[in-house]
């Protein structure tokens, strides 16, 4: 069952409790991530992110892992491109101890100077492997050359040479910027009573009182760019795409499908044509990426460098031939793909407590899980056909290859929008 409530500093509590499990995830969700950060200080939400594990006024690092140990539980973060989440999953008997926990790292970090030059190493570690797994690194690239310099263009993680300048000010002042209780939601999801943990919370977090400042930027512009990244791999890593819809588009259950139909399962087009049909790649799919005011669709391959045209040619191809030749038979199976997928995901609590905070986030209500299936069951062949005519033109491509690759691979395969005269 669903409930909504507030802290007493304001802060929403979304909470999703069911007595069926013996778990229970709690998640501290900003609305900030690394689109929001100036360019030099890139990579600075990412590398926040993870200081506020490196020690409290009453617990060292070590502390921290020997209790989340102890518990059985899972205490970890994440930053996205819009949102920062750090979340904890226990079970249902260590909800206050957990909480408690949580809220520890959360309100009484202190950032030890130590720490944080011990932390550049790191996460400088964690830049090259990103590198170093080309069909990671991939989509690094390709948002670069969407995106451009817009926040939404650069890596979650940073640059080396912004790593290294980071300073505790640094820290401390994205915290009184960002993490404002006005920016703060918390999410809980599994077996628990409201009111027991809304008093948990309101003990453990109600002191918050920092405000925020406003976010700027308007929708970044999505450019149409051709780029091949020279390096030395035995296999070439492909992705294309074009402009999408933002998250809380009316349309994004006809997209969802449209996703579905061309490469999201082993029944999609893609995986059916270039891996089953021809052998020509063992990973094939496509991807939607959504923000709060634009997206991208595209899709993903790692092949041969032999094979790379051959490849991007016939992607193009199935992503073309989306609007004249989707068939009721087809969207039906999407639509029951989608909506397995979902019930599926109703089984963790995790992903309850992810799925209410997002929409909390971008659609400021809770969307049932039978809204949400009803809204994919509306979708009919012509919304989704008239929603590929308007998305996949032929100047709406964007290319970007890695691999041992010549520069003018992809030469005249795909029309580019004409320049206007000022550009």
């Amino acid at each position: 069952m669903f409930r909504k409530d507030h802290l007493e500093n304001g802060i929403p509590v979304l909470m999703d409790y069911f007595d069926t499990v013996r778990s229970v995830s709690v998640g501290i969700w900003i609305k900030a991530g690394s689109r929001y950060e100036p360019l030099d200080k890139s990579g600075i939400s990412h590398f926040l992110e993870h200081m506020f594990f490196k020690g409290t006024a009453k617990r060292t690092t070590r502390d921290i892992a020997v209790e989340i140990d102890s518990m059985g539980g899972d205490l970890n973060a994440f930053t996205s491109r819009e949102n920062t989440a750090f979340y904890i999953k226990i079970i249902d008997e260590y909800i206050d101890k957990g909480i408690e926990l949580l809220s520890d790292i959360f309100v009484h970090s202190i950032f030890p100077e130590d720490e944080i030059e011990k932390e550049k190493k790191i996460v400088k570690e964690e830049l090259k492997i990103v590198e170093d797994t080309p069909d990671d690194y991939i989509f690094d690239l390709f948002n670069r050359n969407v995106w451009g310099q817009d926040a939404l263009g650069r890596s979650i993680l940073g640059k080396r040479d912004t790593i290294v300048s980071f300073t505790r000010d640094d820290l401390l002042a994205h915290i009184r910027r960002y993490y404002g209780t006005r920016d703060i939601i918390i999410s809980c999801a599994g077996n628990f009573r409201p009111e027991s943990i809304m008093k948990t919370l309101n003990r453990r977090f109600g002191g918050l009182r920092r405000g925020s400042e406003p976010k700027i930027g308007g929708p970044p512009v999505f450019q149409h760019a051709v780029k091949v990244y020279s390096r030395d791999l035995s296999e070439a890593h492909l992705c294309i795409g074009v402009p999408s819809l933002p998250m809380n588009s009316e349309e994004r259950y006809a997209l969802f499908a449209l996703n579905t139909i061309l490469g999201a399962g082993v029944s999609s087009r893609l995986f059916q044509e270039i891996r089953e049909n021809r052998g020509l790649a063992y990973s094939v799919f496509s991807f939607t990426s959504a923000y709060r005011d634009t997206g991208m669709f595209g899709a993903y391959a790692g092949i041969s460098k032999k094979r790379v045209r051959e490849v991007a040619e016939l992607i193009i191809a199935e992503m073309m031939k989306l609007k004249d030749t989707l068939t009721p038979a087809e969207l039906e199976r999407a639509k029951q793909q989608l909506k397995g997928n979902l019930i599926l995901g109703l089984e963790s609590t995790s992903s309850r407590m992810n799925n209410i905070a997002r929409q909390e986030i971008y659609f400021d209500r809770y969307i049932s899980a039978d809204e949400t299936m009803e809204s994919i069951n509306m979708v009919n062949v012509d919304q989704v056909s008239g929603l590929a005519e308007r998305l996949i033109r032929e100047d709406a491509f964007s290319i970007v290859a890695l691999g041992s690759l010549e520069k003018d691979i992809f030469n005249g395969i795909v029309r580019q929008k004409p320049k206007k005269a000022h550009e």
